[in-house]
């Protein structure tokens, strides 16, 4: 094998920087935008909005609420086994290659209580009822429940939601609406999809991974889609890719021509949201967050919303608002020198202005204190 040029962490931050849209905001459309991100984790319903705004240039909450409304976007489980804002068309060839991680997910969770349990015919009664009509989880239970009842009803709502493809239907994630969470089936809400010999290869969908990720191992690509034994796949598509190492002699895999930016290009200060998948979709993440710092951000509750310096997390951030008054809580993890402070400072503004227009705004820097405490 001819020697491989390493990459190290600044390197590999600075190109998946480029790739996401976060060294410089994009001139572009929400759906192009989704599109080429292969998808944006969308569990937290507004995290998205946040993600599109920190990425685009003259990004309006309108713009994803329509593309939601108008079913140009729709919130589905995908990779991980997590809700996935996706274009219908990436819905249907994204979710049967991720299917294996759902069934792992059921069969981990629910094993004793849907043993001996016909799951075929559960999601076929799920999936008549949902084509019928959105319902919510406790709703979908209860009718399943007469159906099967020995059964525990929130096992067989599982059952569905991981062997069938459920969206989340609107107003569910629309911007200042909201609503309870109510499912449909994807073919019912967005139009059955092609023939599935149409759809794109597993090999098709891990470049557009390297397109939006890269440079990556085999262990980054399995942790983003939830999958394992992808190096088969990996070694197919070696022919076509460039390979490098990482400073600990991984070895890493990219497309030819993908952007790899010098080290040492500046990055701007970012807010990001909750569970943003530049934060999820690699085994080692150091690139963009220390492995000290990524404790601080992983909650019981989930990932905090995150702020980065120079192409690397520094800290979370919480926006409340109270009467008239919205507040940005910016947690810093170690402190931040007087340059960095004042560029915080300025995007949280502007954070503030696109969130919450028609309030008074007050940006609050804390002080660092050693454990990183939440504000």
């Amino acid at each position: 094998m001819p020697d491989q040029p390493v990459l190290g962490p600044r390197a590999l931050g600075r190109a998946t920087l480029a790739r996401q849209l976060l060294l410089s905001r994009a001139e572009l459309g929400v759906v192009p935008a989704v599109e080429l991100l292969v998808g944006m984790q969308a569990q937290a319903p507004y995290a998205p909005y946040f993600g599109l705004w920190t990425r685009l240039r003259d990004f309006r909450t309108e713009h994803l609420a329509d593309a939601l409304n108008e079913r140009r976007l729709l919130r589905i489980g995908l990779m991980r086994s997590t809700i996935h804002l996706v274009t219908p068309h990436d819905s249907r060839a994204l979710r049967p290659w991720v299917q294996p991680a759902l069934d792992r997910e059921l069969d981990t969770a629910f094993r004793q209580a849907t043993h001996g349990l016909d799951r075929a015919a559960v999601a076929a009664a799920g999936r008549e009822l949902l084509d019928t009509e959105a319902l919510t989880t406790k709703e979908l239970g209860e009718r399943l429940h007469k159906l099967w009842p020995d059964r525990d009803a929130r096992a067989l709502t599982y059952v569905v939601r991981n062997l069938v493809p459920l969206v989340q239907v609107p107003p569910r994630a629309i911007w200042g609406v909201g609503g309870t969470t109510r499912y449909a089936t994807a073919d019912s809400w967005a139009g059955p999809g092609p023939d599935p010999d149409a759809l794109p290869t597993p090999e098709t969908l891990v470049l557009r991974y390297l397109a939006a990720f890269g440079p990556a191992s085999v262990q980054d690509i399995q942790t983003w889609a939830g999958l394992v034994r992808l190096r088969p796949l990996l070694e197919r598509l070696r022919p076509q890719l460039r390979t490098f190492r990482t400073e600990g002699g991984r070895e890493l895999f990219d497309l030819p021509d993908a952007p790899r930016p010098d080290p040492d290009t500046p990055a701007p200060v970012r807010f990001l949201p909750e569970y943003d998948n530049l934060l999820a979709s690699h085994a080692d993440r150091t690139r963009v967050i220390s492995d000290e710092d990524r404790r601080l951000v992983m909650t019981r509750n989930g990932m905090r919303p995150t702020f980065m310096v120079d192409g690397a997390v520094r800290g979370a951030w919480k926006l409340t608002r109270q009467r008239s008054t919205a507040t940005l809580l910016v947690d810093p993890f170690r402190p931040l020198n007087r340059a960095e402070r004042s560029a915080v400072s300025a995007e949280a503004a502007r954070l503030l202005a696109f969130a919450e227009p028609d309030a008074d705004h007050d940006v609050r820097l804390s002080t660092p204190t050693p454990t990183g405490s939440e504000p």
